[in-house]
């Protein structure tokens, strides 16, 4: 069955989201990331593979461990942000794909073949960072995505023991309408796409 969203709905996830820069002083619930994340699991990824892994980070303590690791112009706006979602892929996501595609010998594809499960992992573990966004504005969260921190270090601090490499960081909360820049300009469709 299809169905189409009204333009409300497509307000909140593309032509109204906004990369936010501060934050309100409100809570992000705990139970509010577990739906997004029960929200984001369906969206597909190629064999079931579902790389992502995160951590959110809220308490104050390991605020403290992440704020080092970013870089100045970051600061202020994750030092704000009720949590800073750090985003991962999982390298050896194909260990588990007995448990997640369960209807063929998957796991023998990435087996012994580093590349493979390297670009999957990457690929499929941004799609689903994405989608994890597109679900927090769904649930009527804002969010704040960004590069610039030291991603060796992240790993090191909140991911010591897994084969993971981390990817980017997201400020996730109710944003601060005050602190996003005017609309920059979008590419037109015949700037950028053929249909051939």
């Amino acid at each position: 069955m299809t169905h189409i969203l009204d333009n409300s709905a497509l307000d909140t996830l593309f032509r109204t989201a906004r990369t936010y820069n501060n934050w309100q002083k409100k809570d992000v619930p705990d139970d509010l990331l577990h739906r997004v994340f029960d929200l984001m699991k369906w969206a597909p990824t190629s064999v079931n593979c579902s790389p992502f892994r995160a951590v959110f980070v809220k308490s104050e303590a390991e605020k403290a461990k992440l704020l080092p690791l970013v870089d100045k112009g970051n600061l202020v706006k994750t030092q704000s942000a009720p949590v800073t979602a750090i985003f991962a892929f999982d390298h050896e996501f194909y260990t588990h794909l007995p448990r997640l595609f369960p209807h063929t010998d998957a796991k023998s594809w990435f087996t012994g073949n580093s590349a493979l499960a390297d670009e999957t992992a990457w690929r499929n573990g941004t799609l689903q960072a994405a989608y994890f966004m597109m679900a927090a504005r769904a649930l009527g969260l804002d969010c704040g995505p960004m590069s610039g921190f030291d991603k060796d270090g992240a790993k090191k601090v909140f991911f010591p023991d897994q084969n993971v490499t981390v990817n980017f960081l997201c400020n996730l909360g109710y944003g601060d309408p005050a602190s996003v820049y005017p609309r920059s300009p979008r590419f037109d469709f015949a700037d950028v796409c053929r249909i051939v």
